[in-house]
């Protein structure tokens, strides 16, 4: 028996005007997106779990939804509440939605309950991208952008502030109880012994809830020690770090951890030089033909130094091969990350050292390459060459544009969502509507030639 849904009629003829696709002039991105979905898209996945689930009343359509959220990503509206308002306010909204009117709340659960199959859409419009000649791989850049958590910096504390907090907390907590015991005694003795005495003070049930929150985030930086010591003790052992010492399964005093977002980290900013935010690290592999994002992932580690290997294997899984050239800024320098690009089958080109712009450019080697050179003195003098200069040049104009589109343009500087595996995906549905953005750009120039 299929499943029954509230009436979801895209072309149900109006008498004003004729049809809601009508509202809007045709080459929209919101008719983009509609036909988009309904042609090209299997959301096989949200969809089965509307068809497995038994409810009391029919249930907004799924793939009405799907466009709304993508629509909403692609014109930098992630807020639920807003886009109610945009339903009932917006004409591209509202035909997308075919006049429903789907409160935030159930805006709000579709994407929570449906993260994982939405984040799995970035590859579906990648591989359209590729199937539109918009990604030939020939030079692909890589580089990391710093996006706000849903959580203030100064709802952090360090870990030696923890251990002194709680000590006064557990202590202040005590002489509450102590003196809550002692009025229930006065109180027995003058109303008798039947009178309620469980209501918790303000004061006490504030301290208490601090505690509480301070012992969890304590524990959790004491785990993560004790994971990252292990770690240390296993690669010691293993033979790879010989001269390390006894490693200690004690979180440094400075270590942090946030009350409202645990999982986000303090980080420096990408565009406030010498300013920290509480956030996490978005990474993205651009090719330089359209600006296609090929890879994208979010991290809690605060550089990009261990990112290059994992990024660039994900381009070749989500592609099919490794791109001729790669390029990255002097975040990914080391030895590793130059062996990890050309492992691949890629030419790396990767900034050794940061330079000012106003510094001189130094002149061009001559020669052959000296042999006793180590692999990051190789590729220093490499982008000392004109060819490696011209190649490098290109990595700001095919990565910073998309950070610059994103956060600028579609204005996304904080995620909404809280947690590292929402906040991939979340970082995952920005970056695949920016694909559908190139996308529907490129087809619409398409149109327009062959009108012409």
């Amino acid at each position: 028996m299929s499943k029954t849904y509230r009436p979801y009629e895209p072309d149900q003829i109006l008498l004003l005007p004729p049809s809601v696709k009508d509202w809007l002039p045709s080459g929209h991105l919101a008719h983009f997106i509609s036909e988009l979905v309904e042609e090209s898209l299997d959301l096989k996945a949200i969809i089965e779990v509307y068809e497995r689930e038994e409810r009391g009343y029919p249930p907004y359509h799924p793939v009405m939804l799907t466009k709304v959220w993508l629509y909403a990503y692609c014109v930098g509206i992630p807020s639920s509440r807003k886009i109610e308002k945009r339903l009932m306010e917006d004409v591209a909204f509202r035909m997308l939605a075919a006049n429903n009117t789907p409160n935030f709340r159930t805006i709000s659960d579709f994407r929570k309950e449906n993260l994982t199959a939405l984040d799995g859409l970035f590859l579906q419009v990648l591989k359209l991208c590729q199937k539109a000649g918009m990604v030939k791989l020939g030079h692909v850049a890589l580089d990391g952008t710093k996006m706000k958590a849903n959580a203030s910096k100064h709802k952090a504390m360090s870990y030696d502030r923890m251990k002194k907090d709680e000590a006064r907390l557990a202590a202040e907590v005590k002489e509450f109880l102590r003196q809550a015991e002692e009025a229930d005694a006065r109180e027995d003795a003058e109303y008798g012994p039947d009178k309620r005495g469980d209501e918790l003070p303000a004061e006490l049930a504030f301290r208490e809830g601090r505690l509480k929150k301070i012992r969890e985030a304590k524990e959790a930086l004491e785990f993560e020690a004790r994971e990252e010591a292990e770690a240390k003790k296993q690669q010691a052992e293993a033979g790879r770090d010989r001269d390390s010492k006894s490693p200690e399964a004690v979180p440094r005093d400075k270590a942090q951890k946030n009350f409202t977002d645990p999982e986000s980290r303090i980080m420096p900013s990408s565009s406030e030089k010498g300013s920290f935010l509480q956030g996490y690290n978005c990474q993205a592999a651009v090719d330089d033909k359209h600006q296609v994002i090929v890879a994208c992932d979010t991290t809690q580690q605060t550089n990009d130094s261990q990112q290059a290997k994992p990024m660039l294997e994900q381009v070749k899984k989500n592609t099919g091969k490794a791109p001729d050239k790669v390029s990255m800024d002097a975040g990914y320098t080391g030895e590793d990350n130059i062996v990890a690009v050309e492992a691949l089958g890629s030419e790396a080109f990767i900034a050794t050292s940061r330079k000012k712009h106003s510094a001189a450019v130094p002149s061009a080697p001559r020669g052959r390459i000296p042999k006793n050179l180590s692999v990051v003195d190789r590729m220093r003098r490499k982008l000392l060459t004109k060819k490696g200069r011209a190649i490098y040049a290109k990595r700001k104009e095919i990565v910073e544009p998309v950070f610059g589109q994103t956060k600028q343009c579609r204005g996304f500087r904080q995620f909404l969502l809280r947690g590292i595996k929402k906040v991939k995906s979340e970082w995952s549905l920005i970056c695949t509507t920016h694909n559908l953005l190139k996308l529907w750009r490129k087809m619409s120039a398409k149109t327009a030639l062959q009108a012409a």
